[in-house]
């Protein structure tokens, strides 16, 4: 498996525990950079810029990619733009917010 497709199963880990839905499939994540020395940069967001959990679900995110054997280092930044919102959602977790 590509370390690009292992760094993204391991985000699956991430949940946001307000919606119970992966930071994958909310489509919190908007970009993940390979660099020398498999050094990782991740920018996201999250589904509203004042989230009480900001700091558990970026700490989430860098460990679950730290996580990972071949990874030297992880950066994540948040951005707030563009703003999210619900057109970023996988088909999946549409389905898992229908019930």
């Amino acid at each position: 498996m590509e370390l690009r497709d292992q760094i993204i199963e391991q985000l699956k880990q991430v949940i946001d525990p307000e919606l119970n839905i992966n930071v994958v499939d909310l489509g919190l994540i908007y970009k993940i950079d390979i660099k020398e020395n498999n050094n990782v940069y991740i920018e996201m967001t999250l589904t509203t810029p004042g989230c009480p959990l900001h700091d558990s679900i970026t700490s989430g995110v860098k460990h679950a990619v730290a996580y990972l054997e071949e990874i030297n280092d992880v950066e994540v930044l948040m951005v707030w733009h563009p703003a999210w919102s619900p057109e970023r959602m996988s088909e999946a977790a549409m389905k898992q917010l229908r019930g």
